[in-house]
């Protein structure tokens, strides 16, 4: 079904090369190519990949760009390039540094892959979001950010954890931001069917909630020297999937509103349904007043992101 199917990841690190290894293993698609500044490195991952293709009979092929111009007529292109915060550097400093790359990054998408979806997984995920789809150019349904699925893993392997059953069975629900702003909806999340409110008592899904907010925090306290991967990296895959595979599945995802749950001009987390051509339904699920309220502290957040990049003139620039 998806033979001739090509998927460029632009960043070989620990998250983009785990995508890379979980879609060559499914053998989701024709090809792989990868692009990383550290070309050797990105060309050994490559072949390690294309053999562990092979062990398993996969079909999937992995190669390298050396530049963007080898990145050509890819169907989904994935972006995790960016810097970490590195000593010393504030939110700002990270957040202008990561803007120029993504820039830099999807101008060469635009140029060489003009039909592609793109992904985006760069931090700070919901600006660089809206970064993407400033700087490409392309209808919005065809930039997403991959967040909510993450983050809603992240809960429902809490939920299993606190409840000692059910896995397999959970179906955890998070909106907004990706951040401590994010929108855990206890009340949309269920085992076997069955609401969590039923399940937990309020403290138990306040600590579950909680948690999840901070989840990717706990991980980096426990590597010391990087931040997590896997489930990230899996998370982005089942949307390459989704789009791939045109399976029209709701996911959470980051993606750019025009008016729905009244908030325009910002990214932010909500359920779409995902298919061939990227983010094709933005589904509007009913809010009560608090989650309205966390909802629109986690868009300011975002919104606050975009004022400090327009207040450096970053979208003044040619295109």
């Amino acid at each position: 079904m998806n033979q001739g199917k090509r998927v460029g990841i632009v960043g070989a690190g620990n998250v983009g090369a785990t995508v890379a290894y979980s879609l060559a293993m499914l053998g989701s698609c024709h090809e792989i190519i990868l692009r990383d500044n550290k070309i050797d490195v990105a060309r050994g991952k490559a072949l390690d990949m294309s053999q562990a293709a092979s062990a398993v009979r996969s079909h999937t092929v992995v190669k390298v760009a050396e530049t963007m111009e080898d990145m050509v007529d890819c169907d989904v292109v994935v972006v995790t390039a960016g810097s970490p915060r590195l000593p010393g550097m504030s939110r700002d400093d990270l957040l202008m540094t990561n803007a120029n790359i993504t820039k830099e990054v999807v101008e060469g998408i635009a140029k060489y892959s003009p039909n592609a979806i793109i992904i985006m997984v760069s931090n700070p995920l919901d600006a660089m979001t809206y970064v993407a789809l400033k700087e490409s150019g392309f209808e919005r349904s065809r930039v997403l950010g991959m967040a909510g699925i993450l983050d809603s893993s992240r809960m429902a392997a809490f939920i299993q954890e606190k409840l000692g059953y059910g896995g397999g069975q959970i179906r955890a629900s998070v909106m907004g931001g990706h951040g401590d702003d994010m929108v855990p909806l206890p009340r949309y999340s269920t085992v076997a069917g069955v609401p969590l409110t039923d399940l937990l008592s309020d403290k138990e899904i306040e600590e579950i909630v909680h948690r999840t907010r901070h989840g990717g925090a706990e991980i980096v306290a426990c590597l010391k020297t990087g931040s997590a991967y896997y489930a990230p990296a899996k998370s982005t895959a089942i949307m390459v999937e989704a789009i791939l595979k045109d399976t029209k599945q709701i996911h959470p995802c980051a993606v750019y509103l025009d008016g729905e749950y009244g908030y325009d001009n910002v990214v932010s987390g909500v359920p779409v349904m995902i298919g061939a051509n990227g983010a094709e339904k933005i589904i509007e699920v009913t809010l009560n007043e608090k989650e309205q309220e966390m909802f629109k502290k986690s868009c300011d957040s975002v919104k606050e992101l975009i004022t400090t990049l327009e207040k450096n003139k970053f979208f003044d620039g040619e295109k």
